[in-house]
């Protein structure tokens, strides 16, 4: 049995899980590209995957993560994962993914990858499912870590084989999204994944940001701590230097060189911009 996962705290969370059912027990693969933002356009010949990794490398530039381009290398993993399946036709694969762009976009670029082991592939999607929180509470959970280790014993039962239909289906639909190539791929329910475009967060940064002076590292941790609709830090950095290049932020600082470098503040008129629109907004 081969786990795959999303997420790295996943990673942990399964060998938790494994502690407490020896019938889980396997090997856990982590996909860790973020491939619900992002170029993807041809992306399993070498000129996508090459035009991602340096899309991806100039978003590191002065990140807490620029050493850490180099460990992403979904490719190599699924090239052991159908290694090992080739080796063991008795080898099983299970993919853990939970209510989110980010795992259903990673589920979305294997299936293709796959599709010749039909039948030994299960799926577990954990969506509009209730579990038990720690309170005793019923939730509905987004992401696979908001579950306690031992509500996945009873979550496993939930696994059923990737159907040939889907195998068919499902690509089809990833190649429509890399046909799309838009930067941005949300969730709107079930496993429908919209393409959206490169501003789609920016009205969510600006909600963080005021007329005075603040350091880029409380907006960025206030805006991801309160978004709805998740995404990295490495993105929403991205996208609020991008806003300061449109002028609709002024910085203070150098924003090159390293995430704690600058403070931010709105530009003025996008103030008179932001309040006319909430004005707007009022009831009369």
């Amino acid at each position: 049995m081969i786990h795959i996962v999303f997420n790295e705290v996943e990673v942990e969370l399964m060998q938790q899980v494994q502690a407490l059912d020896e019938s889980l027990a396997g090997r856990i693969i982590q996909i860790k590209d973020d491939y619900a933002v992002g170029p993807v356009a041809n992306i399993y010949e070498t000129e996508g995957y090459q035009a991602r990794k340096e899309w991806w490398e100039k978003l590191l530039e002065g990140s807490p993560y620029k050493d850490q381009a180099d460990n992403v290398d979904d490719k190599l993993a699924v090239h052991h994962l159908i290694k090992a399946l080739e080796e063991d036709e008795t080898e099983t694969v299970w993919i853990w993914m939970g209510q989110n762009q980010h795992d259903v976009c990673g589920y979305y670029w294997l299936m293709p990858q796959l599709r010749e082991f039909q039948g030994r592939v299960m799926v577990l999607y954990l969506n509009n499912l209730p579990f038990i929180n720690e309170k005793g509470q019923i939730f509905y959970p987004s992401w696979l870590s908001e579950i306690r280790p031992s509500e996945f014993l009873k979550a496993k039962k939930l696994a059923r084989p990737i159907t040939l239909s889907e195998f068919e289906v499902d690509p089809d639909e990833w190649a429509k999204l890399a046909q799309e190539d838009a930067m941005v791929r949300v969730l709107e329910g079930g496993k429908k994944i919209v393409s959206r475009g490169n501003d789609f967060y920016d009205a969510e940064i600006l909600k963080h940001v005021t007329a005075d002076w603040q350091k880029v590292s409380r907006v960025l941790q206030n805006t991801l701590h309160r978004m709805k609709i998740k995404t990295g830090d490495v993105f929403i950095m991205w996208r609020i230097k991008k806003l300061i290049e449109k002028e609709a932020l002024i910085a203070e600082g150098d924003i090159h060189k390293d995430w704690k470098s600058f403070d931010i503040k709105l530009n003025s008129s996008e103030k008179r911009s932001v309040a006319s629109a909430e004005k707007e907004a009022e009831p009369s």
